[in-house]
Parts: C-alpha cells; sequence; structure tokens
C-alpha cells in the first residue's frame, strides 16, 4: 500500500497541526493509502501538543507580573520523563494583551523560569523550551531568577530556537512586533549589552556568540547561561518524533503552514520537511495563503496548494481542516497526479 507521511505545522490561529494530520489521515485512507502523521512545530506555539503525554497546570508570573495559569507537558519516553514548555504559555505576547497592550521594557520571562522549576519539581531532567510567540526582550534575565538556587547541573535542558537572530539584536529584530517604539528598541539594545557583559562575568558565556541566542527576547541567550543547548527548534522536534524514519517509507510527503513565505524555509516546518523528503518522493505543501511579495524557492520540485487561492479567505479561516482533507482527496482522485513512486 503507498504511505503518505504527513508532517503539517499548525495555522495559527485557525487550525493545529493535530486537527490538520486528522482531515489528512481520513482523506488518505479513504483514498487507500496508509498514512503516517507526524504533527510538527519549530518551537513556537503547539510545541507541546504535538508531544502529547500529560498536561500540567500551574500559576506562574505571567509577562506583565500579574499571576497567570499556564501548562506543560510531562512526557514519557524510554529515556525518562521529557518536560515540553512553551515560553508562549507564561510570557507570551497573547497573555500581554497583544502589542498595544504589552510593555515591552517591562515584560518578564519569570514565568518561563518558573514553569522549568515546576518540571524540575516534578523530577524531570530532560526539559525542551520552545522560544516564540513571548512578549518579552529582557534577556531572560527574569527566567534566571526564577531559578536561582536551583541546581541545574545533569539536567539536558534544550532550548528551541525558530531564529538564527543573535542576542543582541533581539530588540532591533523583534521589538516593534512586541510593541517597542524606537525610542524603546534604542533603550532595550542598550540593556542587552550589558545584560551579554554581566553574563559573560556571571556564568563565562559569551551569548553574543550563539546562534539563535536572541529567540524569544534573548530568553534563548539567556537559558545557555544555565546550561541550556539552543537548537533549531524543527530539527529537535524532527529528531525526538522520528521524522526521517517516517519519511523514509514515505511515497508522498505532504506539509503546511498558516502563511507560507521567504521565512519558511530557514529553520521552519515547511522548508525542513521539504528538505529532508526523499529524492524523488513528491512533496505537496498545502497552506492557508502565500505571501506574494517575495519569490519563495524551493530546492527541490513541489506543489504548493493555498488555500485562499483555491477556496476564498473566508472558507479558509472558517474550515481549514475541512479543506485541507478536499485539498487532498480531490488530488488523489484526479488521474495522474500525485502517483505513487
Amino acid at each position: 500500500m503507498a504511505r503518505i507521511v504527513a508532517a503539517m505545522d499548525k495555522y495559527k490561529g485557525t487550525a493545529s497541526a493535530a486537527e490538520l494530520s486528522a482531515a489528512l489521515l481520513a482523506a488518505g485512507e479513504a483514498a487507500g493509502w496508509q498514512v503516517d502523521v507526524v504533527p510538527m512545530a519549530d518551537g513556537g506555539e503547539g510545541l507541546a501538543e504535538i508531544f502529547g503525554g500529560h498536561e500540567q497546570r500551574c500559576v506562574v508570573t505571567g509577562p506583565l507580573n500579574t499571576p497567570v495559569e499556564a501548562r506543560w507537558h510531562l512526557v514519557e519516553s524510554p529515556a525518562g520523563p521529557l518536560a515540553v514548555i512553551e515560553s508562549a504559555a507564561a510570557s507570551g505576547l497573547v497573555l500581554a494583551g497583544g502589542a498595544g497592550r504589552n510593555d515591552p521594557e517591562a515584560a518578564t520571562t519569570a514565568g518561563t523560569g518558573e514553569l522549568i522549576a515546576a518540571a524540575l519539581d516534578a523530577g524531570c531532567r530532560r526539559v525542551l523550551v520552545g522560544c516564540g510567540g513571548s512578549a518579552t526582550t529582557d534577556g531572560g534575565k527574569g527566567a534566571i531568577d526564577a531559578l536561582a538556587g536551583r541546581d541545574l547541573s545533569g539536567v539536558d535542558l534544550l532550548v528551541a530556537a525558530d531564529v538564527t537572530t543573535p542576542f543582541l539584536d533581539a530588540a532591533a529584530v523583534f521589538g516593534p512586533q512586541k510593541g517597542a517604539d524606537p525610542a524603546a528598541v534604542v533603550r532595550l539594545s542598550a540593556r542587552l549589552v550589558e545584560l551579554a557583559a554581566s553574563y559573560r562575568e556571571r556564568f563565562g558565556v559569551d551569548v553574543t556568540a550563539l546562534a539563535g541566542a536572541g529567540a524569544a527576547g534573548g530568553l534563548a541567550g539567556g537559558l545557555a547561561c544555565l546550561g541550556g543547548r539552543i537548537a533549531s527548534g524543527f530539527d529537535l522536534v524532527a529528531e525526538l518524533v522520528g521524522l526521517d524514519e517516517h519519511l523514509r517509507r514515505a511515497d508522498l510527503v505532504i506539509t503546511g503552514e498558516g502563511c507560507l513565505d521567504r521565512t519558511s524555509l530557514v529553520g521552519k516546518v515547511v522548508g525542513g520537511v521539504v528538505a529532508r523528503a526523499p529524492e524523488g518522493v513528491p512533496a505537496l505543501v498545502i497552506v492557508g495563503v502565500v505571501d506574494a511579495s517575495a519569490p519563495i524557492e524551493f530546492s527541490r520540485p513541489v506543489r504548493v496548494v493555498s488555500l485562499v487561492e483555491r477556496f476564498g479567505t473566508e472558507a479558509a479561516l472558517e474550515r481549514p481542516a475541512e479543506l485541507v482533507g478536499a485539498v487532498l482527496a480531490e488530488l488523489l482522485a484526479a488521474e495522474g497526479e500525485l502517483q505513487p513512486r
């Protein structure tokens, strides 16, 4: 039986990776294909969900120093319990009320540190922290302070970043989208310079030399000072879920995300899945919308389907999972389309 590997990212704000995967599973099986669903993430929102496990909840310090209830996932594995934490769950821009209500200079990652502490208290010695969607540009100082006095020796702290932004560039690159005006960006940048110097003196770590240390406003760099290992979020997830093993058996690979743009090919799910797909195996990318402002060039032949172009904006926003399944069903039913190798 021909095999589809569905490795979808979320459509942010409209459908989870699990919901999209379920729709592809149903459509593929109805057409007589075997379907392996491997929901994916690159370190941002949706990271915890793809691993499943037991959801844990606790009250932590929110981005604007008010209490919030945040969740993390406890995942049992042969290598021992794994804690999966999203910085957005405790220090997210959404929790701050969006860019318009955020205080970018006061926003703190303390809650993320408190989630890590909760995972350690639960006996986890492997902790995966996704850096994405934060309201913060505090260089991870809040998280470091929250973990003061904790013994992290022997803890495998994995820091999943979906960008390679340097620590000192975090304010300039991400500050405006977190509500920082030009003057605030200057002040935040100066604060990051001071933090980098203090981290070098205190921990012996030069965060300015670490690729991706600017993720989540420098949170990634701060966690690196505590022994964290910064890596591509997509690569970490791919390793943990065994993506390559699934892809080796594929006759058709499907991936997608909400908006396909130039950044999709750099550290993101779509670009990563397409690059890892075996040579000669057809690749199908189903997305909500394609950003037409700049050309998007894959390194191999890829078929791209935009739900907005195919069904219209309203339907694409209201019924994305259903439409993703419909696209696959149509293509598999069409003579000569996406035939197994």
